[in-house]
């Protein structure tokens, strides 16, 4: 009860991470990968040592590439994501790599993506969020369609798209404060990692909700304290559940991101944030929102 009771607070401090994630999509954008705009992807491999980063970057930023970003792969490893190249700049970037003629640099590979396919994939990314959504929410609204009581099934589904839009927009402002500091770049993985979130936020949320319907079933009319208390008993029955599931989750993606590698990396940090925020919406935001929508439609 004390969560139900106090919603208008944590209603607050989830406007509040949203405002903040907005803010920051504003004033930085999204950094693309070529994924999404376009470029060349070049992989270099070493015989015995990796050299420093930074002894890499003093000659890459002599070739005038403009805005690139360079990550270690492996032990011996580094990628290079930049602006599409032709094959003379390509010879002149490996240079760059050939740091000692006693450590031969070798190319593992090389992928070049037109800005139209980018573009194309951008549009198809943005379609899979939008599908999954909406299928999300015609699920929760026919799988509560027989609780008519005191608030429409339709309405399970509005409170989950609430906080669906919650567990997207907060771990994407995030990580564009990331990127903007980091060096991160939103591309193909990043949108695996939304994807994931999502699956993983309706899950807990259906497993409160699935508590209320099962407590609204076993009363024959709403107790003393009417629906609010029964979204509260819910709440405080499967709380332990979602902390235990998500902290375990958590746990694993830590594994990931510290131990992982680097190219894992973004896409651990996204999920940890993602998991943090859907566990967050699915107690303090999903469900106080039920008893919020019971209000309004008591008093209009």
């Amino acid at each position: 009860m004390h969560i139900v009771n106090n919603r208008k607070i944590f209603f607050t401090l989830s406007g509040l991470l949203v405002l903040g994630s907005v803010l920051a999509i504003y004033m930085f954008g999204f950094h693309l990968g070529i994924d999404f705009k376009g470029g060349s992807l070049l992989e270099v491999s070493y015989q015995t040592t990796r050299p420093a980063p930074e002894t890499i970057k003093a000659g890459l930023d002599t070739d005038n590439l403009g805005s690139y970003i360079l990550t270690p792969s492996g032990n011996l490893n580094y990628i290079l994501k930049t602006r599409d190249l032709t094959p003379a700049e390509k010879t002149v970037v490996l240079s760059a790599f050939q740091t000692d003629q006693n450590n031969q640099a070798k190319e593992e590979r090389f992928n070049s993506l037109g800005p139209v396919v980018g573009n194309q994939l951008k549009n198809k990314a943005m379609v899979a969020i939008i599908i999954v959504i909406i299928c999300i929410v015609l699920f929760i609204t026919f799988a509560f369609r027989k609780v008519s009581r005191p608030v429409a099934s339709w309405k399970y589904g509005l409170a989950t798209i609430i906080a669906l839009a919650h567990d997207v927009i907060i771990p994407t402002g995030v990580f564009v404060i990331w990127s903007h500091f980091r060096g991160g770049e939103i591309d193909l993985l990043f949108v695996t990692a939304l994807l994931a979130i999502l699956g993983y936020s309706v899950h807990d949320t259906i497993v409160v909700f699935d508590r209320v319907r099962e407590n609204l079933n076993l009363e024959a009319r709403l107790p003393s304290g009417g629906f609010e208390e029964v979204v509260g008993k819910s709440v405080t029955q499967t709380f332990g559940r979602s902390i235990n599931t998500s902290l375990t989750i958590f746990l694993a993606l830590a594994a990931l991101y510290f131990i992982g590698g680097e190219s894992t990396r973004d896409f651990a940090f996204v999920l940890l944030v993602g998991v943090i925020a859907g566990t967050y919406s699915s107690i303090f935001v999903a469900s106080p929102l039920l008893v919020t929508l019971e209000k309004l439609q008591k008093n209009s």
